[in-house]
């Protein structure tokens, strides 16, 4: 079944009720609009853009689908359980503390269950804030909130349109980047203090071939067994550790 689909408590169908959560200033994460109704939901779409909403436009049987049968008269949301931050608000906790940055950047982690695991290790290892792409990946629902086991009240989670743009931004601050992949140098001998950001990739593709190119370094987890990966937020936690245990100083 869609992940979607699955959690009710955070769908919201129909024009007026769609309409009236984005009026109230409820943080939407991602709206799906028939094809060729864009017109006719126009003022809809526009106030969705404006709150950072991802929109997303798709057949008829797909929204009878992710409304359970009910009348949706074009349009389906699904709410977000947190409001987003901006970058520049994880760069001012991290000066607020007088911490050198300490940032997650998720390039396409699609399961908000792995988004979940991976905020509140991040919760737990001291992270100042987690990045997430608009597109082609899992945003704040409930499941993730829910996975998260209450972290989300406490990392900030910024939502941005290009990875790659971003990363030049976060070093253009004196961030150094570190992407968790195959072939890179061994984390525990990489020294890992400082203003750092670590890129954790898909499920199945890793970091893209562009993001990879930003990095400063690339570090690995050693693999001993015949599986040659980690699952996407144990990887994650198992980094996010080595970091916490080289800036214990801060």
């Amino acid at each position: 079944m869609d992940e979607n689909r699955k959690n009710g408590n955070d769908i919201i169908i129909g024009r007026n009720c769609v309409s009236e959560a984005l009026r109230s200033g409820r943080p939407i994460d991602k709206i799906f609009v028939a094809k060729g109704a864009s017109g006719s939901l126009s003022p809809i779409i526009a106030k969705a853009k404006k709150g950072g909403a991802v929109i997303k436009e798709v057949d008829a049987k797909k929204l009878d689908f992710l409304s359970g049968g009910q009348t949706h008269q074009g349009v389906v949301a699904f709410a977000s359980a947190k409001e987003y931050s901006s970058v520049e608000d994880i760069l001012d906790i991290a000066k607020e503390k007088g911490e050198p940055p300490f940032i997650i950047i998720l390039d396409e982690i699609e399961d908000p269950h792995n988004l979940g695991a991976i905020i509140r290790t991040a919760e737990c290892t001291g992270v100042h804030g987690v990045i997430i792409p608009k597109r082609r990946s899992a945003g704040l629902s409930f499941t993730a909130d829910k996975a998260s086991a209450g972290a989300l009240e406490y990392v900030p989670v910024a939502r941005v349109t290009n990875i790659a743009q971003t990363i030049d931004m976060l070093k253009e601050n004196g961030v150094w980047i570190y992407g968790a992949d195959m072939d890179g140098q061994c984390y525990c001998k990489a020294d890992l203090k400082g203003a750092a950001a670590l890129v954790i990739g898909n499920e199945g593709k890793g970091i893209g071939r562009l993001v990879r190119e930003k990095c400063d370094c690339i570090i690995s987890l050693p693999m001993k067994g015949r599986i040659n990966s980690l699952n996407a937020s144990v990887a994650a936690g198992v980094l996010m550790y080595e970091f916490a245990r080289q800036r214990q100083d801060y």
